[in-house]
């Protein structure tokens, strides 16, 4: 999945995938299916489609069709095709119900997108039988009124990050507001690190990595890794993976939050200083640097955006 999540714009034959994740091209099939619910094809259709719905909206000076060519797709009409079957409705309709009413987009897409989705429908259609070719933030970017139980320190900064390597324990499905379920998951992650001396590193950070915007992809198939920093020639095994998270130009915006302000926080980045920033999303995960606990109910957190000059 993260090989797949990583090359999304190229093009896969399952031979390919199946070498990669060192099985057997009918029992990848199989595993993956178990794994996901999803077929290999339909899992890269479907990223794709959501990355792309995402990206309409958040950088709204792209074209199209260069969506379009950073979701994998170097034909425009396939894309558009696939867009509307998987939505109901076309890309610049998509934009547009955004730029008109960005509240009602969200309600939209849930009365009338995630219910009538086929990928593996999309798949067979465009005649790729043989090869395959992001935060915790809501669609509802409009500003957000609010102070109450959350301090928000002045100002955002525009960060340079190097390149970091994390080992992560991923998580499919609902987790706002779970504490309990980030507990257990760092749990399973400190287990696995302690022993091997990585939890004593003197800059270690830890990372909430969010693969999917929530205002897109359906709740039971929301993407999290819960990481820490080690060294990149660091070997994993078992349920931890090891992936980079790139480097680069990062909006750092620090907040102290208690469990259910998460939410408006990735909102009023995205709704509130992100219009008049000067920047738009880059491409490449959204994720939280975790920091101390202020209380009981309040941590400090950062949450980190790849971002470009619009």
């Amino acid at each position: 999945m993260d090989h797949i999540e990583r090359n999304m714009d190229r093009a896969f034959t399952l031979e390919q995938l199946a070498e990669i994740a060192n099985f057997s091209k009918f029992h990848f099939s199989r595993i993956f299916w178990a794994m996901t619910g999803e077929t290999p094809f339909e899992f890269l259709m479907r990223i794709r489609m959501e990355k792309a719905a995402s990206l309409l909206i958040m950088n709204p000076k792209e074209s199209i069709s260069e969506i379009a060519y950073i979701c994998g797709y170097s034909s425009l009409p396939v894309f558009s095709r696939n867009f509307k079957a998987c939505f109901n409705i076309t890309a610049s309709e998509w934009r547009q119900k955004y730029l008109d009413n960005p509240a009602g987009l969200s309600a939209f897409h849930r009365n009338n997108g995630q219910s009538n989705r086929n990928y593996n429908q999309i798949h067979r259609n465009s005649g790729q039988a043989e090869s395959l070719t992001m935060g915790y933030f809501s669609q509802q970017y409009e500003p957000l009124k609010w102070r109450t139980n959350m301090e928000i320190n002045k100002g955002v900064e525009i960060k340079e990050f190097p390149k970091t390597t994390i080992a992560y324990v991923r998580h499919t499905g609902p987790y706002k507001g779970d504490e309990k379920l980030f507990e257990r998951l760092y749990g399973e992650l400190f287990a696995w690190a302690g022993p091997r001396n990585l939890t004593n590193q003197p800059d270690l950070k830890t990372f909430n990595v969010y693969h999917d915007d929530p205002g897109v992809t359906e709740e039971k198939k929301l993407r999290l890794s819960v990481g820490l920093s080690v060294p990149p020639d660091t070997k994993v095994d078992g349920q931890i993976g090891k992936m980079d998270l790139d480097g680069g130009r990062y909006a750092v915006a620090r907040f102290e939050l208690g469990s259910m302000d998460y939410e408006k926080a990735w909102g009023w980045l995205f709704g509130e200083w992100l219009p008049k920033s000067g920047y738009q999303p880059a491409d490449g995960p959204c994720f939280e640097m975790c920091g101390d606990k202020v209380d009981d109910d309040l941590h400090i957190v950062d949450i980190c955006v790849p971002v470009k000059p619009l």
